[in-house]
């Protein structure tokens, strides 16, 4: 996989087309690979064909932060009914765009990766780089399930899940239905042990080979699933500390100190990246977050598509003095640039919101508005239709590490060692050393400060946290008198009605009804 494109090879594409329908309900045999698996180029084919699971608009491009508006931090304009009034009063049913296409990715890609550890298992003697490869096949499969299992499992009922070695032959067949999502996440762990004892720390691959998995990205999703796990049993919260230790002395991973600077193209690769959706405009690979959160048409400069803003709940989280605020939202009359062009914030899009997410802007700032539009600007998209950068957007960060540490020790009683963790992020937010002694409140408010509008999934931290009241309280926004003028006076509202959300019913996704038909009793539906 080069720096920003991963190269599917159409061999490998052959031979995986037979296993990425997950619920096909007729028993195939398994795919003869024959010599397939020859050469080092054919491994490392079969486990590019994996990654592309990031680029598509219904995992990482745009469909996992719409699943957003259903908590208190992301809300839509109303050009976009539907599907997200369904999202944000929690009536979505499984069959939904934003819902039904990440399920039928990570499931798709996750039996690639599955397909690969299979034959690469079956293979003696492997080399160094094939040792690495079935490393990163580990690292996928246990991804993309990890993203199946906390959004469908329960306590009461797991996801469905197979691994094709646990069979000689393997034959396709509807995978089994895990008693508890815990199950599913013991699974998830073995294979990011698997994947970790096999796989190079970051610093040892060549710029090449940038975005491949590493160790280190191992390890953090160990973390960020123990995390889960002790949503229902808390002992997995003492694995996280000394896991986190490891990953900032043996990993190397450690923060930037000026927060903004993560948030820009010469820091795709520094220390603070862990893992992330390695963009390009050149190429129409990446996640088109960017644009989509832009402002729409962008001041006629550029085609942003505005779909997605931020809340006035998320502004007033952040204090005035909270340097992140600055750089995580943009709200009227503050000061930014577009295609070298110095302006004042205002909005005159379909929904009066009165913020647009400033994180990913820095991409918009180079090049000319003389030209035409985003004129001498190498680091965007020219297709409207996919408008990525070169910006890698964080799927985990270090700075992610440093809260769940903080979360484990406030969870383990140890308050002061959970504010040295928490310190970290607000001296470099400009606030100084605020805490002696953390608490989960502390923590929550630094979490979603520090991470608003990442891939991070703030709805399953309110739904872990158990925070019903948050989730039920409405959408808030203002309205400014003249929205083309940055200084006008403005009124807060509620964008749109509380709701209700119900936790024996809404803590999890309903699987696809065609799925769960066509799967003939081998998969329970979800309380609806």
């Amino acid at each position: 996989m080069k720096r920003y494109t991963i190269i599917l090879s159409i061999v490998a594409g052959m031979f995986l087309s037979s296993c990425t329908d997950f619920l096909n309900v007729t028993t195939e045999k398994s795919p003869n690979g024959g010599n397939y698996f020859a050469t080092d180029k054919d491994a490392t084919d079969a486990v590019n064909a994996c990654y592309w699971v990031f680029y598509f608009e219904q995992t990482f491009g745009r469909d996992l932060l719409w699943e957003q508006v259903g908590g208190d931090d992301i809300t839509f304009g109303t050009n976009r009914g539907g599907l997200f009034d369904n999202l944000y009063n929690y009536n979505y049913v499984g069959t939904e765009n934003g819902v039904q296409g990440a399920w039928t990715y990570f499931n798709n890609y996750l039996a690639r990766a599955n397909w690969v550890v299979y034959n690469l298992l079956k293979k003696a003697n492997l080399s160094p780089v094939e040792t690495v490869r079935l490393g990163e096949a580990y690292f996928m499969r246990a991804f993309c399930h990890f993203f199946i299992a906390y959004r469908y499992g329960r306590a009461d009922q797991g996801a469905p899940f197979d691994r094709y070695e646990d069979y000689s032959p393997y034959e396709y067949q509807i995978p089994e239905q895990r008693a508890t999502v815990m199950d599913n996440y013991a699974l998830i762990i073995e294979d990011l042990e698997q994947a970790a004892a096999r796989l190079p720390f970051f610093e040892n691959y060549s710029e090449d080979d940038y975005g491949r998995a590493h160790k280190a990205a191992a390890w953090a999703y160990m973390v960020k699933v123990y995390a889960y796990w002790a949503q229902h049993d808390a002992s997995k919260w003492d694995l996280i500390p000394a896991l986190v230790d490891k990953i900032e002395t043996e990993g190397r991973r450690n923060l930037l100190n000026n927060f903004a600077d993560v948030f820009t193209i010469a820091n795709n690769w520094t220390s603070e990246y862990i893992w992330s959706v390695n963009s390009s405009g050149h190429n129409m690979a990446g996640s088109e977050l960017p644009g989509i959160m832009l402002e729409n048409k962008a001041w006629g400069r550029y085609n942003g598509w505005g779909s997605l803003k931020p809340t006035l709940n998320l502004f007033e989280e952040y204090t005035s003095n909270d340097l992140r605020r600055g750089v995580t939202l943009l709200s009227f009359n503050d000061e930014f640039v577009l295609f070298g062009e110095t302006r004042r914030y205002t909005s005159s899009s379909d929904l009066a919101i009165g913020f647009q997410l400033a994180k990913y802007m820095e991409p918009y700032t180079y090049g000319s508005v003389v030209g035409g539009v985003g004129a001498n600007n190498p680091y965007i998209s020219s297709n409207g239709d996919r408008p990525t950068t070169d910006l890698n957007i964080p799927l985990i960060r270090h700075a992610e590490m440093v809260l769940f540490k903080a979360e484990a020790l406030v969870m383990k009683g140890q308050g002061a060692q959970a504010a040295a963790e928490l310190n970290k992020l607000t001296a470099r937010a400009g606030l100084g050393n605020l805490y002696t002694n953390a608490t989960l409140d502390n923590l929550k408010h630094e979490r979603r400060c520090e991470l608003a509008g990442e891939f991070t999934d703030r709805f399953m931290d309110l739904k872990r946290w158990g925070d019903w009241a948050i989730l039920n309280q409405p959408h808030r926004g203002r309205e400014y008198d003249d929205r083309n003028d940055p200084t006008s006076s403005y009124t807060d509202y509620n964008i749109r009605p509380a709701r209700n959300f119900n936790p024996s019913t809404d803590i999890v996704f309903p699987y696809p009804p065609d799925d769960v038909t066509k799967a003939n009793g081998k998969l329970k539906q979800n309380p609806q």
